[in-house]
């Protein structure tokens, strides 16, 4: 937990051997994201994943057809669950086909192939925040033991039924509410063939100067049992990737483990430093090649031998993935009501001592700003400090800027919080 001061009237000047007495706790939860919450239900995960199992194989080779069993068939039901959510939504829910055609080339393609990715859009209310842009994403496609094999059985239930089932039940329930900034729930195609569909969409995004705070890829997350068939449901892994310590990536994972503390949830998350799992490259990796913070979630067990052709509904632990939907709207909504992230926060090393400077940030929604520090070598910030809404600088004596790292975040009046931004 980290150790935190109240918030001060004017210019803080930190006395540290006060400041580090006081240890109050994470702010209660949202009774709006409780009920969010509360609307998730398992059973229509459970009947999202059955149906995409169901096609004879979702490889994006496979019978385009929308009327067929293969990537087509898939591709049109999960447009008919997204259309049937905005529907359902008064308006607030937007659904657009992002349709191309990939050159051959690239490993993996060995012929042209088109590609549909279906992306359902739930615009921001507040004027400041809707142009601030969250997505969370799944591959909807599936492969056997050979990726170029469209004829085999691939019913690719955990990898990522799993996950574009967590998408749409998020679509389904919040796109009853309203946020401040914009969230996109995003299905592609394409993954297994070098994340083709996710990098097209990403490029897209970088090309329209699209602000994406935050990128979340459900990729694998419905199976418990290990390979020596012990079971695991209590964590869930984050894979966050940067060449350095504090990259986005990182500072989006450090606020991911701070939103989830706010919530009593059965699983844990497992951080881990590496940008995906071993010889792994999920959707998120174009994101983070373009410039975006994204990360990855994925199941702890992360089992060989339920993939692909054995990749079976009766592996699944549904309600696991409804404890990882879960984990994902509690994040999605406290990081869409929540001002954005400092910018330009600079340490002064023109002062004694430690002094930071920030550019203001923009948003009737702000309720302070919260200077967080750590020891170099620490995992996740150890200690904070509140300022008020006017303030630009914060003077920290008596901590050495050479073995300390420090970050400004945002809050607003309800205890939502941004993504650290590193001191610099």
């Amino acid at each position: 937990m980290r150790r935190s001061v109240p918030l001060f009237a004017g210019l803080a000047v930190l006395a540290i051997a006060n400041a580090l007495n006081a240890q109050p706790g994470p702010p209660p939860p949202d009774p709006d994201i409780q009920r969010i919450l509360l609307d998730i239900v398992p059973g229509r995960i459970q009947r999202s994943i059955f149906v995409l199992a169901s096609f004879h194989t979702r490889n994006t080779f496979s019978d385009p057809q929308p009327s067929g069993d293969g990537i087509g068939g898939a591709s049109a039901w999960i447009q008919a669950e997204f259309k049937r959510v905005a529907a359902a939504s008064n308006g607030r829910l937007r659904v657009d086909v992002d349709e191309f055609l990939q050159p051959p080339g690239a490993p993996g393609i060995p012929s042209a192939v088109k590609i549909v990715n279906i992306a359902a859009t739930l615009p921001g209310t507040h004027p400041d925040s809707t142009g601030r842009i969250y997505v969370i994403a799944a591959h909807y496609d599936s492969r056997a033991s050979d990726p170029l094999d469209v004829s085999s059985p691939a019913p690719g239930a955990d990898d990522d039924a799993s996950g574009v089932a967590a998408v749409l039940e998020l679509a389904r329930v919040m796109s009853a509410y309203e946020f401040p900034a914009t969230i996109v729930f995003l299905t592609v195609a394409g993954e297994e063939q070098g994340n083709a569909g996710s990098a097209h969409w990403a490029q897209q995004a970088r090309e329209h100067g699209m602000d994406i705070a935050a990128m979340f890829d459900e990729s694998a997350i419905g199976n418990t049992h290990a390979a020596d068939d012990t079971i695991d449901r209590s964590s869930v892994n984050l894979f966050a990737g940067g060449d350095e310590n504090d990259a986005p990536a990182r500072e989006l994972a450090r606020a991911v483990k701070d939103i989830a503390s706010r919530y009593a949830f059965p699983i844990g998350i497992h951080v881990s430093y590496r940008p995906d799992s071993i010889r792994g490259g999920g959707d998120h990796v174009p994101f983070l090649e373009r410039g975006y913070p994204a990360v990855r979630f994925s199941e702890a067990t992360g089992n060989p031998h339920h993939r692909y052709q054995d990749d079976r509904t009766d592996f699944i632990d549904f309600a696991y993935v409804a404890d990882v939907a879960r984990m994902n709207a509690v994040v999605l909504a406290e990081l869409a009501h929540a001002p954005a992230s400092p910018r330009k926060v600079a340490i002064d090393s023109s002062e004694s001592g430690v002094v930071l400077r920030w550019t203001t940030v923009v948003g009737t929604n702000l309720a302070g700003y919260r200077v967080v520090w750590r020891d170099s070598v620490a995992p996740f910030w150890e200690h904070s400090l509140d300022l008020p809404p006017n303030a630009a600088s914060a003077t920290l004596p008596h901590l050495s800027r050479d073995t300390t790292i420090f970050g400004l975040e945002a809050f607003d009046s309800a205890g939502h919080v941004s993504p650290a931004t590193l001191a610099q």
